[in-house]
């Protein structure tokens, strides 16, 4: 009988974990990234370097992935993926990253988590290899959200991030897109060719971001870029600015957005979506849809953005005829797209 009693009461204490652990793991996640928007035309891409682009999106995408899927954070999800991203020197993040007028290299990045609103950023930093792990080392170690220049640099150090020395991020493709801006600028804006007016209209975009759900119910989004070409006078973007490049809030959604950065920082992009989705009742396709084309588009500005819901549903939006993306749902099924019609 003794044993009897033991037996029910070790089932009993055992469906009870079972029953806590499922209340607060949901099976519903996802992840959404972004490589950047601009004039993206099937015209001026090779089949090599389309294929170039697909890949390395598919394989940053199933980073974050796995790691949602072993019960990672949305956090580590953001971070992992974007570093792998920072690392590559397709994008215009942390290794090839843009330069500025003088040659140098001056990144940002930011991070937000959506359960608890605490984000992080760095802006014109230039020895961190990987700035949105900086991003989020600031939010982590410091009672601060943005740290900047030298500062960021410093402080990076002292937490043990890895330094590089500018040589690392500068890449051939890189210095001849400065090369080529900056003879465009001596013709004041006179193209010779659509493909250099393309070509130019595309140097004030390059990002890169990725949003995410975790089995928890947490959402988090990050974004890292190396700005615009030929910057100067230390120019920031919206990319490390929370409320315009990043944001996430578990009520809602979370955001990374990509484009012309001076108007995303005057339309307050990421945080207007999540907005408007939580004061409207609109879904988060909807939210995107309006800021991204009656909002910026109607203030001049061109770019897109990843967002996902609290309830993974995703929003990939542009008014740019592309935009490097790419979704993972809590199957697996991927979802790599380029052009805006795909």
């Amino acid at each position: 009988m003794k044993k009897l009693i033991l037996l029910i009461l070790a089932f009993t204490v055992l469906g009870c974990f079972k029953t806590s652990k499922n209340k607060f793991e949901k099976q519903s996640f996802g992840i959404v990234i972004h490589g950047g928007a601009g004039t993206i035309l099937k015209k001026n891409m090779t089949k090599e370097k389309e294929k170039e682009y697909r890949q390395a999106l598919s394989k940053a995408i199933r980073i974050g992935y796995d790691v949602l899927k072993n019960g990672g954070s949305s956090k580590d999800a953001v971070e992992k993926t974007i570093n792998y991203m920072e690392d590559s020197p397709l994008f215009n993040a942390g290794k090839g990253g843009v330069l500025t007028s003088e040659g140098t290299i001056e990144l940002d990045a930011s991070f937000m988590d959506g359960k608890t609103l605490n984000a992080g950023a760095v802006s014109g930093v230039k020895k961190v290899k990987n700035p949105i792990s900086a991003a989020i080392k600031v939010m982590e170690e410091s009672p601060h959200v943005m740290l900047s220049g030298q500062g960021a640099d410093i402080f990076s150090q002292i937490h043990n991030l890895e330094i590089v020395d500018q040589d690392y991020f500068i890449t051939e493709r890189r210095i001849n897109g400065l090369k080529r801006v900056q003879n465009a600028e001596k013709l004041k804006g006179v193209y010779k060719t659509q493909n250099d007016r393309s070509f130019l209209e595309n140097q004030r975009y390059g990002t890169v971001g990725c949003v995410t759900l975790d089995k928890y119910g947490n959402l988090a989004a990050g974004t890292s870029t190396g700005g615009m070409t030929n910057k100067k006078w230390n120019r920031v973007g919206d990319a490390p600015i929370i409320g315009a490049g990043t944001y996430a809030n578990n009520l809602t959604c979370a955001i990374s957005a990509t484009g012309w950065g001076e108007f995303f920082i005057r339309a307050v992009v990421a945080h207007d979506i999540s907005a408007i989705m939580e004061y409207k009742g609109l879904s988060i396709q909807k939210a995107a849809y309006e800021v991204i084309h009656n909002k910026v588009g109607a203030l001049g500005g061109n770019g897109g953005i990843i967002g996902i819901d609290n309830n993974g549903n995703i929003a990939m939006e542009m008014n740019t005829s592309g935009m490097y993306r790419a979704h993972m749902n809590q199957e697996g099924k991927l979802d790599v797209k380029i052009y805006k019609d795909e």
